[in-house]
């Protein structure tokens, strides 16, 4: 019997996945050509937007014009440089928070 649940508790899990799959098929993507002029942001600018997205993240719930992460980037390398502002591998505090307290 129990085995007849989790049948049907992965069925059912699967069943929402390929639906919820299938509806976002279906999103309206937005051009986003007009943000792509100007100078375009590498690692450095990666590197400051990640240091800085809390903050920008709470002047984006007021202001419409403010934005967590950068449209006109080169690729992986800010992406890279976001990641390491914002902390996202925990470069900073990594030994700090491995050390044991006696």
């Amino acid at each position: 019997m129990a085995k007849r649940k989790n049948i049907y508790a992965v069925s059912l899990i699967l069943g929402f996945a390929f639906i919820v799959l299938l509806l976002s098929g279906c999103a309206n993507s937005e051009p986003v050509t007009s943000c792509l002029r100007g100078h375009t942001y590498g690692f450095w600018g990666g590197l400051w937007h990640g240091i800085i997205a809390p903050v920008d993240l709470i002047i984006m719930l007021f202001r419409s014009d403010f934005t967590v992460y950068a449209q006109n980037n080169n690729g992986a390398w800010y992406a890279f440089g976001f990641i390491i502002g914002s902390g996202g591998w925990g470069f900073l505090g990594n030994k700090a928070a491995s050390k044991k307290r006696s």
